[in-house]
């Protein structure tokens, strides 16, 4: 039989449906914890086009907010580089990362 894992998701929310707590855990590692935002990205095969959620909680601040997006295109860069081998479109997104950190002023500008 191959082997089976959940990863759940749980989100309080307030009377106008907003997040106000996000916990999640994996039944694989047993770990948990909770989070101030997330971003799902799921493929569909059948409509060839993503599905994504993103959620966040009222107290992730604007510049936790902008230090995630950055971290996040960071990860998508090194995905496009491991699984499709593609260094020059991983390298691409990488540079647009870096102008957008410093855009969000994640990153001084070293002139």
């Amino acid at each position: 039989m191959a082997k089976k894992t959940e990863i759940n998701i749980t989100v309080d929310l307030d009377e106008n449906n907003l997040p106000t707590t996000m916990h999640w855990s994996s039944s694989d590692t047993k770990e948990q914890g909770a989070v101030r935002g997330m971003l799902l990205s799921m493929w569909d095969e059948k409509q060839k086009n993503s599905m994504h959620l993103h959620l966040w909680t009222k107290e992730m601040t604007t510049d936790e907010m902008k230090q995630f997006v950055h971290q996040t295109l960071l990860s998508q860069s090194d995905t496009i580089k491991r699984a499709l081998g593609d260094e020059k479109l991983a390298a691409s997104l990488y540079d647009y990362a870096h102008e957008f950190a410093l855009q969000a002023g994640i990153l001084k500008n070293a002139e």
